[in-house]
């Protein structure tokens, strides 16, 4: 199974929310945090074309701007038991 990256913000409270929910069910990706890394939100802002966090990019699918409701049929849809 792919890892996904997860890229989120400092003191958002939507990416704290997936963090939570990802971590609950030892679903593993790689956590990039975009406050103060230019990099990063210019890779985050390339790959989804906007600038809100969360952002996921689970093997060339992006889904962006998201919270839990919108997280859990992405995952269904990758086999995931959510």
């Amino acid at each position: 199974m792919p890892k996904p990256d997860l890229y989120v913000k400092t003191g958002c409270p939507w990416c704290d929310e997936v963090l939570d929910y990802l971590e609950a069910r030892d679903i593993p990706f790689t956590k990039i945090t975009v406050s103060g890394n230019r990099e990063a939100m210019q890779r985050m802002i390339d790959l989804s074309g906007q600038s809100k966090a969360p952002t996921m990019d689970w093997d060339g699918e992006i889904l962006a701007d998201f919270g839990v409701e919108e997280l859990v049929p992405f995952l269904r849809a990758r086999g995931l038991p959510v």
